[in-house]
């Protein structure tokens, strides 16, 4: 839970302030100067400080000045009755995350509370992912092509060169982009990651760039998109494969700029990030087809990085799963172990889900299993039917309603037709439909028929 700081000498705003906000569900606390809120400072961490710019003996200025040489100080923002453009300039090049007039505004209060504490969240992660030296689970291994992947981890971090992470679903792309993130010079500022392939098309531009009060429909204030808040930092852009045309042309060209404007907005914002991306799709294909701008790859994949499937790694298999096996162990208090003439047959299995279908399989056996020393001869057979239902759902767990239904209904379709051949009638009898109807579909989505 954020804990929010209110530091003000008028009483009727610091209670007005600590009502809003705990209706908001934040912890709050307050004090009537600066020398009283570094003394509450010193009894907890907070998130975030609504600062009065105008205080006796040590102004908010002053304040702000002085808490940016704190380890891991909050997000300030400046309250004043007197703000204007200058001094919002001078407050926020000290340091503070932006400046609210007097009398407050509900929705601009509200809206920027969220983005800084969306900021600190985000700056806190990264801290934390600093000083811990955690090895990934989905990097643990000594193969040789997941030895590549960290050395190139390593080689490439310090840089601020854009990469291109390429792997199936469940390999470790979002892994990966954290490591790179924990040892590159940026691992004390944000890491925004956004998937592309959630994000309703209608909206992606909003998510990204942020907008303005009244831009469209539904926009009631102000909202930072991901491209602002990562400024400093690294902005993570997972699936990217799925997003738009329309979408992709706005991201090559605040990429080539440095800059952008929020949906509603002529205003030019510069930003200062590094880009992480990722897709489980042939990007080449992509191109081919039509459906990801080649230029745009080209800005993206200056340094690519391709995860090998775990079937192509089988000897980290082993390891993979005592380690998973320790995990869980460690977590459930107990002391489960997997019976050591039955491990080889993990590497029978193609693990078409990677290293997430692994993890979830030894957590199930464990949960499952009634002896200590589990015999995996006895779990096996599940595997491949239990695989299937999980990989075919980490597909669409993460998609908007619409774009799942229409993902799930193709996948069934392309099911139905490779079990009959091609044939069109027979694919459509499985799937209770006419097979014009059938036609349709196809064309829509633009389905080969392979016979």
């Amino acid at each position: 839970m954020n804990n929010i700081l209110i530091i003000d000498d008028e009483a009727p705003i610091r209670d007005i302030l600590t009502s809003i906000l705990e209706d908001e569900g934040y912890t709050v606390y307050s004090a009537d100067s600066a020398e009283n809120g570094i003394e509450e400072l010193k009894t907890r961490e907070f998130s975030l400080i609504f600062l009065d710019l105008w205080l006796p003996k040590m102004g908010g200025l002053e304040f702000v000045t002085n808490l940016k040489d704190e380890i891991n100080p909050p997000e300030v923002i400046v309250i004043s009755g007197h703000a204007n453009v200058d001094i919002a300039v001078q407050v926020i090049k000290k340091g503070a995350f932006d400046c609210i007039e007097k009398p407050l505004d509900l929705t601009r209060l509200l809206t920027l509370s969220r983005d800084a504490l969306d900021k600190y969240n985000s700056r806190q992660e990264g801290r934390i992912l600093k000083e811990t030296s955690i090895i990934s689970s989905e990097l643990i291994g000594d193969s040789p092509g997941i030895k590549d992947v960290k050395e190139l981890i390593q080689q490439i971090s310090q840089s601020d060169s854009r990469v291109m992470i390429l792997g199936e679903n469940g390999t470790g792309k979002e892994v990966v982009a954290r490591e790179i993130f924990r040892n590159s010079k940026r691992n004390n500022k944000p890491f925004i990651e956004v998937n592309c392939a959630a994000i309703p098309d209608n909206l992606i531009e909003s998510e990204l760039f942020g907008h303005t009060k009244g831009a469209f429909t539904g926009a009631v204030d102000d909202r930072v998109g991901k491209f602002e808040a990562a400024h400093g930092g690294t902005l993570f852009l997972d699936e990217i494969a799925d997003m738009s045309s329309t979408a992709q042309a706005k991201v090559l060209r605040a990429i080539q700029e440095q800059s952008f404007h929020r949906v509603g907005s002529d205003k030019l914002i510069d930003v200062d990030i590094r880009i992480i991306s990722a897709t489980n799709k042939n990007i080449k294909d992509e191109i081919k087809n039509g459906t990801f701008r080649e230029d745009l790859f080209f800005r993206l994949g200056v340094i690519p990085i391709e995860i090998p499937a775990l079937r192509d790694r089988i000897d980290d298999i082993p390891i993979l799963a005592d380690y998973f096996l320790k995990k869980i162990n460690k977590d459930n208090i107990t002391e489960k172990k997997i019976k050591e003439s039955s491990l080889k047959l993990l590497n029978n299995h193609s693990w078409p889900g990677n290293v997430r279908e692994l993890k979830n399989f030894i957590e199930r056996i464990c949960i499952v299993s009634p002896s200590d020393e589990i015999d995996l001869s006895d779990f096996i057979n599940s595997i491949s039917e239990t695989a299937i239902k999980d990989s075919f759902m980490d597909d669409f767990l993460d998609l908007p309603l619409s774009k799942a239904r229409d993902e799930f209904e193709k996948k069934l379709i392309c099911s139905k037709l490779k079990e009959s051949k091609g044939n069109i009638t027979k694919a459509a009898v499985a799937l209770g439909v006419y097979p014009s109807n059938l036609h349709s579909k196809i064309k829509k989505y633009g389905i080969e028929i392979v016979k």
